[in-house]
């Protein structure tokens, strides 16, 4: 069972009931020295200890429209499930990393100091929860999933990686983060993790320190970049919009072809090392949210059992 401290001044400050799935928590950071909004959403059954699932959103953090609760059924599909659901709002482009500096952009970011120190002890005295927590993420957060895991050792059973790439300090995987962060976020990648060619950011990349996730279960999802199943104007995640089509396609093609090739770099890896991977490589599929949910719709009964 994963535990953890929270620091001296991390707390809840106030809570919201939202409706009667969901519970709005506004959480102080002391390492970031602000609040952070968080959902909950609550088991079927609260009257026993249930497991914590923390589901993370990508590059926008969930402060924009791209979020599990605006384009999936999340919702829907953890309302008969015995699981809290925990997602925190905020950290765009910013890898929910500990960032070595603030950002004048991108401010303070201490997301994985909040993410394994700061709230998970919070949830659990503020919840009935069993202690047994997993965690997973899409995009910038596929990234991220392993990242905590290795610093918070048993703090989770399980990983899941919805495309995300699992590089960091590699061309690849610093293009790729260059454009979340520095193209779309503004943010100074040296604030993040040192110097590209330093020591920060290969103690950061999942691929050179996969030894130590031997022992934690690992899911990993990413398609080929071609058109899927979700790429119809019929999809209703299209909702028969040509131009939302085209920029899935052609955007959201080309972002997972390299997404791909990060994901088979990794389970290469933990192939080499024999550690276990339930690994998903589609034939099709680009860098969208119709993928996601099959993807968390997959996973999640082996989540499940890994919760138990």
């Amino acid at each position: 069972m994963g535990t953890a401290s929270a620091a001296p001044e991390s707390r809840i400050v106030s809570t919201y009931d939202d409706d009667p799935q969901q519970v709005t928590l506004i959480v102080y950071s002391a390492a970031m020295s602000k609040t952070i909004p968080v959902t909950v959403l609550t088991p079927r059954d609260r009257s026993t200890p249930s497991p914590t699932l923390y589901l993370l959103n990508g590059a926008g953090g969930g402060e924009d429209s791209a979020t599990w609760d605006a384009r999936t059924d999340y919702k829907q599909f953890f309302a008969d499930k015995d699981v809290y659901v925990v997602t925190p709002i905020g950290g765009a482009f910013s890898y929910y990393t500990d960032w070595q500096r603030d950002d004048p952009v991108l401010g303070r970011n201490k997301w994985q100091t909040f993410l394994t120190t700061e709230l998970p002890p919070l949830i659990d005295a503020q919840f009935n929860t069993t202690g047994r927590n997993a965690v997973a993420g899409i995009s910038m957060a596929g990234t991220t999933v392993f990242n905590l895991a290795i610093a918070a050792p048993g703090l989770y059973r399980s990983v899941a990686a919805f495309s995300g790439c699992a590089r960091t300090s590699d061309p690849l995987g610093q293009q790729y983060i260059r454009f979340v962060t520095a193209d779309r976020g503004g943010g100074n990648l040296e604030n993040m993790w040192g110097p590209l060619d330093g020591p920060g950011w290969r103690a950061n990349d999942p691929y050179l320190n996969a030894e130590k996730l031997r022992g934690t279960k690992i899911y990993m999802t990413s398609g080929t970049g071609l058109p899927g199943p979700h790429e119809r104007l019929e999809d209703p995640f299209v909702d028969g919009d040509p131009f939302f089509l085209a920029n899935q396609a052609l955007l959201g093609g080309a972002i997972e072809v390299a997404i791909d090739q990060c994901s088979r770099q990794m389970a290469g890896r933990l192939a080499e090392l024999r550690i276990p991977a339930d690994v998903t490589f589609r034939n099709t599929g680009t860098h969208s949210w119709g993928y996601w949910q099959d993807d968390l719709h997959a996973t999640w009964p082996s989540i499940a059992r890994d919760l138990r």
